[in-house]
């Protein structure tokens, strides 16, 4: 007996232990939502390319567009031109697009659109970069001046990440002599930039450009640069003003280097506008068109991988052992008599189709009539199946005529009544006028009773839409069901109901 409660102990403990672990993984690494009415970003970009084109030359357009593979994926984009030739290629790491035509003439505008979205699955691409880069050319006073800049900052660094950082900080000290001797009067960003990438690699680090464009609505928008570097295992990207380390979680990756986001062969005057918005689209739903614009496996595993019609099935079922379990509660903790454990969901079921108050009174109605000609044909003597034969023949025939009367009157509520399991009513018609006759009527009603309140109770539960998407989205919670019920299978005590019961011997003994 011991050995078999510690092997008890030992199964609940696992199944609970596996239940939560698979569902705290789909919540908290795939990023599952909780709730159904989770929302996520859903961003759309338009870049509007402007410029002149030369009537004389053909024209190419060759524009960077994002290469998608940190932390964001697309789920549409498109390129609106009129006359044009479209092509995307990958180079150096980056994307392309090359808009051509033969002739064109006077103002053109062209369009690159993209819808994207935060990437689902837990494992994001990992693209590696270089750790070794050989030193610029650099002679005379330029030579020494790196160097001398090199020296303070070895001195304080310790690693890869501070030395790029305190690098930057030292480019951007403008009062530092050699660092205006380097910058030859030319401040800016980009300029800055390049002479950063000029000091490390003296020192062999390797550093790259970076732009990117900022995440947020309605606002003008110009890529905005950025230095990363790779330290072996991960990218490290760093503010090229301030030297701080960590690219924002709002940056969009758009290319890499030192290349204009756009070149124009056969014209003149280009320009690039950047427009954002931002909308709000149902998390589930938008992890469904993530899986289906890439390769992810987020939703592969799970339910909702089944067919539509399938995953609808599946979302009743799932309820069904939630039902089953506020029946072993209302039995084996409260006390409830109930006609078995199936029958009360088995109705909670029927009850999905009914709705609650028109399915209590079919199923009274049919159950009432049920259990008369049950009694009448106990007069004739008939053996067991027979009899359930033609109690079934007749609970299908009221319910013919329970449909048909409700449509004449227009409540078309009743016509779901064909929808209740006649087996079921034939069984429990049967069970209750057999409890009727070995225990009396007040006990017969008292079952009846139990039934239709533990039935409406399990449908109520199985019917709260977040509870059905929970089990639904994460179905691993119900091991830890399992579990619980293998728990109440070693429950000896009282129960509520009895409580009440004994109360008077309670009040004796005290006496």
């Amino acid at each position: 007996m011991r050995s078999l409660t510690l092997h008890l102990k030992f199964l609940i403990a696992i199944l609970v232990v596996l239940g939560i672990s698979v569902t705290a993984y789909q919540i908290f690494v795939l990023g599952i939502p909780v709730t159904e009415d989770a929302t996520d970003d859903l961003w759309n970009i338009d870049a509007k390319v402007e410029f002149v084109a030369s009537a004389k030359d053909p024209v190419k357009i060759q524009m960077f567009v994002p290469p998608l593979s940190r932390d964001y994926v697309s789920l549409n984009e498109s390129f609106i031109s009129n006359n044009y030739g479209v092509a995307v290629n990958r180079v150096d790491g980056n994307r392309k697009v090359t808009w051509s035509a033969r002739r064109a003439k006077g103002n053109q505008t062209l369009y690159y659109r993209l819808v994207l979205t935060k990437r689902y699955t837990g494992e994001k691409s990992k693209v590696k970069g270089p750790t070794f880069r050989d030193s610029i050319a650099v002679e005379g006073a330029e030579k020494v001046a790196a160097e001398a800049l090199l020296a303070p900052i070895r001195q304080h660094s310790a690693d890869v990440e501070t030395f790029i950082g305190e690098a930057i900080k030292r480019v951007n000290n403008l009062n530092d002599d050699n660092v205006k001797l380097l910058l030859g009067g030319d401040p800016s960003a980009g300029h800055k930039a390049k002479i950063v990438e000029l000091v490390l690699s003296i020192a062999h680090v390797p550093v790259e450009k970076v732009h990117t464009i900022r995440l947020v609505a309605d606002q003008p928008q110009t890529p905005e640069l950025w230095l990363r570097s790779f330290n072996g295992t991960d990218w490290l990207y760093f503010n090229p003003e301030t030297g701080e380390q960590g690219l924002p979680t709002d940056r969009l990756l758009w290319w890499t280097g030192d290349e204009n986001l756009i070149t124009v062969d056969g014209g003149k005057k280009a320009n690039v506008t950047f427009s954002l918005n931002n909308s709000e689209m149902n998390a589930i739903r938008l992890a469904k068109l993530t899986d289906e614009n890439t390769d992810a496996n987020f939703l592969e595993y799970s339910l909702y991988g089944l067919p539509l019609q399938t995953q609808q099935t599946f979302m009743i079922m799932v309820m069904i052992p939630i039902g089953v379990l506020v029946i072993l509660i209302l039995r084996n903790l409260i006390g409830i008599q109930t006609l078995g454990t199936f029958t009360p969901v088995l109705i909670a079921l029927a009850f999905r189709e009914t709705q609650l108050g028109f399915g209590i009174v079919l199923f009274t109605i049919i159950t009432a009539l049920g259990l008369s000609l049950r009694s009448y044909l106990e007069h004739l003597k008939l053996q067991m199946l027979p009899r359930l034969s033609v109690v079934l023949t007749f609970v299908v025939v009221l319910i013919a005529a329970i449909s048909l009367l409700s449509h004449k009157l227009g409540l078309e509520r009743g016509l779901s009544v064909a929808l209740f399991p006649m087996v079921i009513l034939t069984m429990t018609i049967e069970r209750l006028s057999i409890t009727w006759e070995e225990r009396g009527s007040g006990h017969a009603m008292k079952v009846a009773i139990g039934t239709l309140f533990a039935a409406s109770l399990a449908h109520l539960i199985m019917s709260v839409p977040e509870l059905v998407y929970f089990v639904f989205t994460f179905p691993a919670i119900l091991l830890i069901l399992v579990g619980f019920m293998l728990a109440m299978g070693r429950y000896r005590g009282y129960r509520l109901t009895e409580l009440v019961r004994f109360k008077a011997f309670l009040k004796k003994a005290d006496a």
